[in-house]
């Protein structure tokens, strides 16, 4: 059996916890800030659980992560 290659534009994006869920950076940080709030843009920092809907698509791309 071949090796399963590895999405490398969401391997950068992605990591795997100690549970074995993914964990992301939130999107909608990088410009255009001027007419966010200091505490949506402080909430924007912290990183959060992958969405169970979207898990399974990732393990496919990710698939030794």
């Amino acid at each position: 059996m071949p090796k399963i290659k590895t999405n490398r534009a969401a391997a950068k994006r992605f990591k795997k916890t100690g549970t074995g869920k993914l964990k992301r950076n939130k999107a909608y940080k990088s410009h255009i800030l001027t007419k966010k709030s200091s505490k949506r843009k402080r909430n924007l920092r912290q990183s959060t659980i992958t969405d169970e809907t979207n898990v399974k698509n990732m393990k496919k791309v990710l698939p030794y992560l």
